[in-house]
């Protein structure tokens, strides 16, 4: 086993989880993930062994059929799966979220009903807050539920839904403002509906559209989607904790997890990006001997290998902290934050240490290169972080008079 990015403390189970899925990825990911990217083709067979695994249920309670594991067992097994092709860690995250959601909102019904359909991979889930022109501004939502006698019915397009063809089940974030005074801060008028279709494109169900892929420059394989409802139906018994105003809180409590597992991802790709530059440097030579006796190749080496370290040490902290029950949205956003922006820059440098071939898509690096970027993206941008940790700290350090 390498050196980098061990965790100490971990139990036995713990370990043979991690181990596990480090041997599932290195026999059944990276020897095909170049060429699945490529042709942006959906890795059904890998999906299907990590169902095998428990993974689509490593955090739903045993009584629900899942194996009760913790966050950081989960994020663990991320930043292994996301080493071998971080586009596979995405259609876990996004199922992770919801699964999340309901084991800690949901109502009695929800979760009988849902989660162990979830554990099994039988049911798999989306979550959808942003639309076409919202960004990372939630408060401006647009799309909104109307309750009509025992159902509501919801308008609206959303955006960016990983899984959004694949998924059964996908959580959507809309406005409802019957029930809530005029002048109700936004937030506290957005509700989680949990909403059931059929996996595909088209026309999904009566008054839901997902209208295929979208094009993006990489973390291809998984499906981004639209998702436009005009007319859809949803029993009020769909409503996430069967009160509606929650939405928000129910979101940002999954998305604060999710922050985890991006950081988890970020650390995941940095490594195996560390791993690609240090091998290559061995095996091409310039002026008589291999690269990595060239001082400048090493000092690129060390820096990589100390940014993979720290990345993973923050990430590890995030995720104890959320099991611990504490409050961990400063220590999630200090981790995505580190992890995504650490991930570009060890990327980059394995990039340079493989000179022109890794402009190469023959070379795995030339992926890694396309796929980094969304993570300073995903689950909040870096500004986004910065806010986030700028606000808490002021919280923690506010001066007394």
């Amino acid at each position: 086993m390498a050196r980098l990015a061990q965790t100490p403390g971990l139990t036995d189970v713990q370990q043979e989880i991690v181990s596990t899925v480090r041997d599932f990825v290195d026999k059944e990911i990276i020897p095909v993930a170049t060429e699945l990217e490529h042709r942006d083709e959906y890795p059904q067979r890998i999906v299907d062994g990590l169902k095998e695994l428990g993974l689509f249920g490593l955090m739903i309670p045993e009584e629900y059929g899942g194996l009760g594991e913790s966050l950081l067992t989960y994020a663990l097994c991320v930043e292994e799966i996301a080493r071998g092709w971080m586009s596979v860690s995405g259609i876990i995250n996004t199922h992770f979220i919801v699964a999340y959601m309901l084991k800690q909102h949901g109502t009695q019904e929800q979760k009988d009903y849902f989660l162990p359909k979830m554990a099994a991979g039988e049911i798999r889930g989306a979550f959808s807050m942003s639309e076409p022109s919202l960004g990372s501004d939630v408060s401006a939502i647009t799309s909104k539920a109307v309750k009509d006698g025992d159902e509501y019915v919801l308008t609206g397009q959303k955006m960016w839904l990983t899984n959004g063809g694949t998924s059964s089940l996908v959580a959507v974030l809309v406005r409802t403002d019957e029930g809530h005074p005029e002048g109700t801060p936004p937030h506290r008028s957005m509700t989680t509906f949990l909403v059931e279709k059929e996996p595909g494109f088209g026309e999904v169900r009566p008054g839901l559209t997902i209208p295929g892929k979208i094009e993006k420059m990489g973390y291809k394989g998984v499906d981004t989607t639209e998702l436009i409802m005009d007319g859809l139906r949803v029993p009020a018994d769909r409503v996430l904790g069967g009160t509606t105003g929650r939405g928000f809180y129910h979101m940002m409590d999954g998305v604060e997890v999710g922050r985890v597992n991006v950081a988890a991802r970020g650390c995941g790709v940095a490594l195996r990006a560390f791993e690609l530059g240090v091998q290559y440097a061995q095996q091409r030579h310039t002026f008589g001997k291999p690269i990595a006796q060239h001082q400048a190749i090493q000092f690129k080496l060390a820096e990589m290998a100390t940014k993979v370290e720290a990345a993973h040490s923050m990430m590890v902290n995030a995720a104890r902290k959320k099991d611990s029950g504490q409050r961990n949205d400063l220590e999630a956003g200090m981790a995505k934050y580190l992890a995504a922006e650490y991930c570009k820059e060890v990327v980059e440098d394995a990039f340079r240490i493989h000179g022109g071939y890794g402009f190469s898509k023959e070379y795995e690096i030339e992926r890694l290169y396309r796929e980094a970027p969304m993570l300073l993206i995903g689950e909040g941008t870096a500004e986004i972080q910065k806010m986030i940790i700028g606000r808490r700290l002021l919280e923690e350090y506010r001066i007394q008079r």
